[in-house]
């Protein structure tokens, strides 16, 4: 996957993103990744805590998936579609720094979508997140 550069951020192409700078990856099995934006992780500075959501709790587009707790501040993520938590990645409640170091590789939830083909449409693609990136 390509990069687009903004400044000192990096958007990784073939993701969705919203305003709130997370992203969603949809995988072949029809669930999807969800993380934060390189934007995102450089404002929250390094991270020092993961609140990962419960496996198997439902989720409305909107509600808060996770918080993530920085040196400069506790930050809500918010689930960018809705469904039900299929896996988190644990590897973040004893390494929250992966997400600093990369952090579209270092996913923080995986999602059973419910509206997924309704709910992407209102998601923006690498290129208009990277021109609402240059707008901040």
């Amino acid at each position: 996957m390509f990069m687009i550069e903004v400044g000192e951020y990096r958007v990784k192409e073939g993701l969705y993103y919203t305003k709130d700078h997370e992203w969603v990856q949809v995988l072949e099995d029809g669930t999807v990744l969800i993380g934060i934006s390189d934007y995102a992780q450089k404002e929250l500075g390094d991270l020092a805590y993961v609140e990962l959501p419960e496996v198997g709790k439902e989720l409305n587009k909107g509600d808060v998936l996770c918080e993530l707790e920085s040196v400069k501040a506790v930050s809500e993520v918010y689930a960018p579609v809705s469904g039900e938590v299929a896996e988190v990645n644990a590897e973040l409640e004893d390494s929250p720094e992966l997400i600093n170091e990369d952090p579209y590789e270092n996913w923080i939830v995986k999602l059973k979508p419910s509206n997924l083909d309704e709910e992407l449409k209102e998601l923006m693609d690498a290129k208009a997140y990277a021109e609402y990136l240059e707008s901040l």
